[in-house]
């Protein structure tokens, strides 16, 4: 399986946005950009990935219709939109951001808030817990709402311009910057890369009539590629993104469920092998492979 990235196009997308981030200094602390800039760039991209769909749906639908006038079409696409079965995702307004800042700026604070209580559950689920609501309400206050909508407006995460795997290494490398510009160890936040790529790696040691399996409470942006890399010869007991309901001034961070969900895992009692970043991996399997330290269990004595 092949996985290829153009990392200096994506270097330089989230170096431009993280220059967006530091405009910031001097209204917002510096452990407060991300609750201004993760939440509008997630926007962002499910905005564009509705515009590209309904894009596509209006082609299909002149296809069958084609009288149909641009009034009625725009009817029609918005009620396949709003049904589950048809859009994962969707929006009762009609707004966008471009559209939200072109309007009034004495009504944009109204606009923005509808144009996100627009959004279905899903989405307002994720909105909900970045607690955007209370942070437009600041950057109003500090008047940086308009700025912020103009700087992302026409910022181009679209499904054609990134795809999913791409978005997700910028979205990493944003919550890897602003991790350390508060101090605090990138790791802390989401599963390092290196760590990645040693769990598929660890899972892809031949192991004849063994059954193998991995468990990380907190497997990153790129749990699904992991997934697909590693479902043919493993079977994973239990994976997730992570969302962490918790908030710290450092941003998100694992709750104390998920490390006890962690400690909570069986292991093999005979053998555990641990990567140099200290996670542990458990199987039932003959001695690793370079690279791994082995350390024996330790019984009562």
């Amino acid at each position: 399986m092949t996985l290829s990235l153009n990392k200096p196009k994506l270097d330089n997308l989230a170096a431009d946005i993280w220059k967006s981030a530091e405009r910031l200094r001097g209204k917002f602390k510096s452990y407060e950009y991300q609750s201004v800039i993760l939440p509008i760039i997630v926007i962002r991209r499910l905005e564009c990935v509705l515009i590209d769909w309904r894009t596509t749906k209006s082609v299909e639908v002149l296809k069958n219709r084609p009288k149909l006038t641009e009034q009625e079409l725009a009817k029609l696409v918005k009620e396949l939109e709003l049904n589950p079965k048809q859009c994962p995702f969707s929006n009762t307004t009609d707004w966008t951001l471009r559209s939200v800042y072109e309007e009034d700026h004495a009504l944009l604070e109204e606009n923005f808030r509808a144009y996100i209580n627009g959004f279905s559950k899903n989405v307002d689920d994720i909105i909900e817990h970045f607690n955007y609501r209370a942070t437009i309400g600041q950057m109003v206050k500090l008047n940086r709402l308009a700025p912020i909508l103009n700087q992302y407006k026409e910022l181009a995460l679209g499904p054609d311009q990134l795809s999913g795997l791409e978005m997700g290494y910028i979205y990493e490398e944003l919550l890897r910057r602003f991790s350390e510009q508060s101090g605090d160890e990138a790791g802390e936040h989401f599963t390092p890369r290196e760590v990645v790529r040693l769990m598929v790696e660890l899972l892809d040691i031949p192991i004849p009539n063994k059954h193998l399996s991995i468990y990380d409470p907190a497997s990153s942006s790129r749990r699904s590629r992991n997934l697909s890399a590693i479902n043919a010869i493993a079977s994973p007991i239990a994976t997730g993104r992570g969302l962490r309901s918790a908030t710290t001034k450092a941003g998100p961070r694992a709750t104390p469920t998920s490390r006890l969900k962690s400690s909570r895992v069986k292991t093999s009692p005979t053998t555990r092998f641990v990567s140099s970043s200290g996670r542990r991996m458990s199987t039932t399997s003959p001695p690793p492979s370079p690279g791994l330290t082995r350390r024996p269990s330790r019984r009562p004595t």
